[in-house]
C-alpha cells in the first residue's frame, strides 16, 4: 500500500514513401466521454476479481452500501497483538502483523470514518512495542519464518525506521484525532525526516505528503510541504506531462513504467501537494488516469509483478484508489455513502 489526456499533436510534414519513419511517442489512454460506463465497467471487474474487503469498499462507497460490512471484512485481518497482518498488503504475504498493513488498515478505517475507539488503542500499543529506538517504524519486521514478501521489500535483522511507512501511519492518526504517547515520538520523527530531505523517491514523498496532509500543526506542514513540491519537480519525480513520459524516467529500483503523477501525490483536492501543480498540469494528470481504465474495467499497476496472487489482489485496491481519486477531482458522480472525518484545518 497505486493519467492525463494528452493535447493535440502538431501536423506530420508529409514523407515521400521512401523517407525513413520517425518512431512516435506513445500516446497516453484517453479519458472515457461518460464516467457512468467507467463505473460500471469498474464494478463488474470489482465482482469478478476483487478480495472480500475490495468488494465491500466498492459496495460503501459507489453503492450506497453500510460500513459495518467493510469494518468485518477488514476486521478478518486483525491479530492478536493489536496488528494486521495475513496480506492485508499484497505485497507481505504471512500472517505476521507489520507496518504496511498498519498502513493500509487505517487508510480503510478513516475513509469509514472509524479510526478511533479501543481497537486504534491497541493499535498504538501495539506500535509502541514495534518501534525502533528512534519511535519509528521499520518498512518490514524481521520474520522467524520464511513468509514470501516482494523483492523490493527485502527483510534485515535489524531494521531502521523509515518515513515511507511512520508518515502515513503517524498522518492518518492525527488526522482522525488521535492521542497516543507513541505518537509523540514518531511525529518528532517525521518532522525530522521531512524537513531534511534532500535525495528522495515518490513513494517516500507520497508517505511524507500523507503525513503533512494530518499533522495538526498546519502552518508547519504548509511551510515543508512548499519545500518539498520544489524538490519533486527539481527532481523530477512527478510526470508533468503524460505525452512525455521518456523525459521522467523512474527512480532508481523502480520497474520500467513505475512513474508517479500529479494525482499520485495529491489524491484529493485539499492535499497540500495540489499546490505543487499548475490546473493544466492537474488536468492533465486526472485525464491520463480516468483514460488509463483498461478493457476488463480496472486500473492497471505499475510496480514490479513478483508473485501471481500479490498482481491480482493489488489490482482492485489500485481501481478503487483511482475512483476515489477521480471523484474527489468531480470527475464521477458525487459520493453516495457517508463522508469521512473532516480534514485537519
Amino acid at each position: 500500500m497505486p493519467g492525463d489526456e494528452a493535447s493535440p499533436q502538431s501536423p506530420q510534414s508529409p514523407r515521400s514513401p521512401h523517407s525513413p519513419q520517425t518512431p512516435q511517442p506513445p500516446q497516453p489512454p484517453q479519458p472515457p466521454s461518460d464516467p457512468q460506463p467507467a463505473l460500471a465497467r469498474a464494478e463488474r471487474f470489482v465482482w469478478l476479481t476483487a478480495r472480500v474487503l475490495e468488494q465491500r469498499r466498492f459496495a460503501f462507497h459507489f453503492l450506497g452500501g453500510d460500513a459495518d460490512p467493510v469494518d468485518t471484512a477488514l476486521g478478518s485481518y486483525l491479530n492478536p497483538d493489536g496488528g494486521y497482518g495475513h496480506a492485508l498488503d499484497p505485497d507481505l504475504r504471512g500472517p505476521l502483523s507489520q507496518p504496511l498493513h498498519t498502513a493500509h488498515a487505517l487508510r480503510v478505517l478513516d475513509s469509514l470514518g472509524r479510526c478511533a475507539g479501543q481497537r486504534i488503542e491497541r493499535l498504538c500499543r501495539h506500535l509502541t512495542g514495534v518501534s525502533t529506538t528512534e519511535g519509528a517504524l521499520p518498512v518490514v519486521f524481521p520474520a522467524p519464518r520464511d513468509y514470501p514478501a516482494a523483492p523490493y521489500h527485502p527483510m534485515r535483522d535489524d531494521p531502521p525506521g523509515e518515513l515511507l511507512t511512520t508518515g502515513p501511519v503517524v498522518g492518518l492518526l492525527h488526522r482522525n484525532r488521535v492521542w497516543h504517547a507513541w505518537l509523540f515520538r514518531a511525529t518528532d520523527f517525521c518532522w525530522d525526516r521531512v524537513e531534511n530531505l534532500h535525495r528522495t523517491h515518490p513513494y517516500e514523498v507520497q508517505s511524507a505528503v500523507a503525513f503533512l496532509d494530518g499533522v495538526p500543526d498546519r502552518a508547519r506542514a504548509a511551510t515543508a510541504a512548499d519545500r518539498l513540491g520544489r524538490l519533486v519537480r527539481e527532481q523530477r519525480l512527478a510526470v508533468l506531462d503524460p505525452r512525455r513520459r521518456a523525459e521522467f524516467p523512474p527512480a532508481p529500483g523502480y520497474a520500467p513504467g513505475e512513474q508517479l503523477f500529479p494525482h499520485d501525490f495529491a489524491r484529493r483536492p485539499e492535499s497540500l501537494a495540489r499546490g505543487w501543480f499548475t490546473d493544466e498540469e492537474m488536468r492533465r494528470s486526472l485525464d491520463f488516469l480516468a483514460g488509463a481504465q483498461q478493457q476488463d474495467g480496472g486500473w492497471p499497476v505499475r510496480r514490479e509483478a513478483w508473485a501471481p496472487g500479490s498482481s491480482l489482489e493489488r489490482r482492485p485496491i489500485a481501481t478503487l484508489e483511482a475512483l476515489l481519486t477521480l471523484r474527489a477531482y468531480g470527475r464521477l458522480p458525487a459520493q453516495v455513502s457517508r463522508p469521512g472525518p473532516v480534514p485537519p484545518r
